[in-house]
């Protein structure tokens, strides 16, 4: 049983965060049924395939380039933290997409980017097993540019 203590405590935190609410709900600046961050994918995020998962992000063609590095380790201890660095020198890059084929759902990791940023990203990810890892880069031209790394996974992280 709570205390009264805790009770009071809990009242006066709540009624304090409905305070601040109700007064923007009233003006019309907060629309509860309206999601304001932008769509989640998650038929990519839970397609259980990477050809499905590039269908559904609308991936048909992707050309090998050079100018993507993966730096991973060649060899995880343990797939359930796989340390990714994702550099690259693609003029007009607008998102990185990162990818693990064997995983239960291979996307990863959709990264966006505005302006005239070069991609970086440094992620941890779970890896069931041993692997191809992609990362993909659309840039605003429309092309989608790939590059793809092997990592042997000693220890599963997602299914075992």
């Amino acid at each position: 049983m709570k205390s009264t203590s805790e009770l009071r405590r809990r009242f006066l935190r709540d009624g304090v965060s409905a305070g601040l609410v109700l007064p923007l709900l009233g003006t019309g600046l907060l629309h509860p049924e309206r999601v304001l961050a932008s769509e989640w994918k998650s038929r990519a995020f839970t397609a259980r395939s990477t050809a499905e998962a590039l269908r559904q992000l609308a991936v048909s063609n992707a050309t090998e380039s050079r100018d993507i590095t993966i730096i991973a380790p060649e060899i995880a201890e343990n797939g359930a933290k796989v340390d990714v660095e994702i550099t690259s020198n693609l003029p007009g890059a607008r998102s990185l997409l990162l990818l693990a084929d064997r995983n239960p759902m291979p996307l990863c990791a959709e990264i966006n980017f505005a302006g005239n940023a070069l991609p970086y990203a440094k992620l941890q990810i779970k890896l069931a097993e041993s692997t191809q890892v992609r990362a993909l880069i659309r840039t605003s031209d429309g092309r989608t540019h790939i590059a793809i790394r092997e990592i042997k996974v000693t220890l599963g992280g997602c299914g075992g």
